[in-house]
């Protein structure tokens, strides 16, 4: 493992192949092809008038007519306007020609849906068990089933279609989208709903045969941009749970083809202290505003002189969105910090650890599903990859010296020493050399103890207090999950139980939140227990799957000693190795350096 000395490292990464290309107009296209969802007149004069408060409301809406009779419909208008319709003339044309969101689908009650999950069996406290049972009740209101004449009429909707039918977030989000289905997925497996787990991959295998690779979400104006790259993984998570080797045999080639996605598209290779490395970053190159937020992009864009300056400025935006953290003060580059505000987004401009850590994974299963196959050169082949991975993200992200990988900044060339829980996903990848394994936890834990990470209602995701969704106050369920998957995966005792405390606290606010308002919400606030998060481009949004699996996980993990109150937590204690699964390790009495850890965590809690 490299070795780091505080202050005295000289960072230097020369890219070979650019991060940022030289972007003119002419390079670009848009995210996609529909001149009324995606690009051009229409979209911006409808867009522009504000006829909803939220952009994607007007995206969503279905075409009463065919594109080509509503481009001439919004031509005749236009002439009849002199082309300055006021807002009540654009709020006409919009009800004339399009019908309300929602109309792809019909309702759909899963046929695998179980009203008692084996796991909760396992959950000792009754309220946290029957919150269980409530939450596996939520799975029944978001099925959805599309209509079979999306598929006939495709182009009237920018929703794409697919074959099977979709467990979807909720609230305004009521299409598929990539990285919330791998703890949806999760979810499901826990619920014992295997055919709609399954029927949710074989509709990312066909979306990335039909389109190459899978977009951000199941809507055309999507397309251009994708997600943390987590199907490989889902898949694994499937064929772990019902032990279907013949789902890899039958799809292992569509799973090269989704990584090699990555590979292709948003692979660098640079030199790092003479030596050549290959590392991943978000990016985007279509052209224009993000449709679904389009008048929020034009106005912030609006500062600027050159188009090619608003082109640039516009595609770090998408490229945060495709990180799925949009938007955070971790895409911020202002004079070498994290501070600034929007336009100071630098996306393409960042080597994110959680990117190629999840790399690395998507590398180690593809080799593990090939020596299932008995296919050793092509096994060898992901192994390889995986190595490579791993070299790169221990000997440019880890830094010995703090205790914790870090994002690098390409600009300055420089780590970015900022709290963030992506700094910790390569202990929840594995993408860190294992017989090391002890010392990495040693420093992990001295890291999140320096950093205080335990608040009353979870893990913040940065310090940064920017009014950003995804910085400081606000938790989200993947990186609680991530996280506390991360330590619980070491085995090692001192993580074990810093995972317990974490996951405890989570759910006991989340508990919280539901007692009041009989919903799960996208993210919460981790300062408050029990209240919803704030901040971004839109309001909190109900529903939740990612929410709902990192939960059903949690409770499946940690059932037999969580508890909802502290009255029997001294009696639980000694229960607490047999709430942990998949060790086989014997633990004596908690250490004493464990004690003043856990002394620090309880500290921060309560103050």
């Amino acid at each position: 493992m490299t070795s780091f000395e505080a202050m005295n490292i000289l960072w230097y990464l020369m890219i070979l192949y650019t991060v940022q290309p030289a972007i003119t107009e002419d390079d670009l296209s848009p995210p996609c092809p529909s001149h009324i969802y995606c690009h051009g007149r229409l979209l911006h004069t409808i867009q522009m008038a504000k006829v909803y408060e939220d952009s994607k409301t007007f995206v969503d809406m279905k075409m009463k007519y065919s594109p080509n009779e509503t481009l001439h419909n919004f031509d005749e208008f236009m002439k009849a306007c002199n082309n300055v319709p006021t807002k009540s003339q654009v709020i006409e044309f919009v009800h004339g020609n399009f019908e309300d969101g929602g109309q792809e689908f019909e309702e759909y009650l899963p046929v695998d849906w179980v009203e008692s999950p084996k796991f909760l069996g396992s959950v000792h406290d009754p309220l946290f068990q029957k919150w269980g049972s409530d939450i596996n009740e939520i799975w029944k209101l978001l099925g959805r089933q599309m209509k079979p004449e999306v598929k006939e009429n495709h182009q009237q909707y920018s929703i794409i279609w697919v074959p099977n039918p979709v467990i979807v977030p909720g609230g305004r989000f009521r299409e598929f989208y990539y990285w919330d289905s791998y703890w949806i997925i999760q979810g499901l497996l826990l619920s014992e709903m295997y055919h709609t787990a399954k029927g949710m991959l074989d509709n990312f295998l066909y979306i990335t045969n039909t389109y190459g690779h899978i977009p951000n979400g199941g809507r055309v104006y999507y397309l251009a941009r994708s997600q943390p790259p987590l199907l490989i993984p889902a898949v694994k998570l499937y064929v772990d749970t019902v032990k279907d080797y013949n789902y890899i045999e039958n799809h292992i080639e569509t799973l090269e083809k989704e990584f090699n996605y990555w590979l292709t598209n948003h692979t660098k290779i640079g030199i790092h202290r003479g030596k050549h490395y290959k590392f991943a970053v978000y990016g985007d190159l279509s052209s224009g505003p993000r449709p679904e937020s389009y008048r929020e992009d034009v106005e912030m864009a609006s500062f600027l002189k050159e188009e090619r300056e608003k082109e640039l400025l516009y595609s770090e935006l998408k490229a945060a969105a495709e990180s799925g953290w949009d938007f955070s003060s971790r895409w911020f580059i202002h004079n070498g910090t994290n501070k600034g505000n929007l336009t100071s987004t630098k996306t393409r401009w960042i080597i994110p650890t959680d990117l190629n850590a999840i790399m690395y994974w998507n590398a180690a299963i593809l080799s593990e599903f090939y020596h299932t196959l008995n296919n050793i050169e092509k096994a060898q082949k992901y192994a390889d990859i995986a190595n490579e991975w791993m070299e790169a993200v221990t000997d440019i992200l880890w830094r010995e010296d703090i205790g914790t990988w870090l994002d690098f900044d390409l600009v300055n060339n420089v780590s970015r020493d900022y709290f963030s829980i992506s700094n910790i996903f390569p202990l929840w990848t594995g993408c860190y050399p294992k017989e090391h394994t002890e010392k990495i936890v040693r420093l992990i834990l001295k890291y999140l103890q320096t950093q205080n990470i335990m608040y009353p209602g979870g893990t913040p995701t940065t310090k940064e207090r920017t009014g950003e969704q995804w910085d400081f106050p606000n938790a989200w369920p993947p990186l609680q999950s991530a996280l506390v998957t991360g330590l619980y995966n070491t085995g090692n005792e001192a993580a074990l139980r810093l995972a317990f405390e974490l996951a405890q606290t989570w759910l006991r606010s989340n508990f919280m939140s539901f007692q009041k308002t009989q919903t799960m919400f996208e993210k919460y606030d981790a300062t408050v227990a029990g209240k919803s998060g704030s901040g971004g481009e839109y309001n909190t949004q109900w529903g939740f799957g990612w929410t709902n699996g990192v939960i059903l996980d949690f409770l499946d993990k940690f059932g037999k000693t969580v508890r909802v109150n502290d009255l029997d937590n001294l009696r639980n204690q000694s229960d607490i190795k047999s709430a942990v699964k998949r060790t086989s390790s014997n633990y004596g009495q908690i250490a004493t350096g464990l004690l003043a850890i856990m002394v620090s965590f309880t500290a921060g809690f309560i103050g």
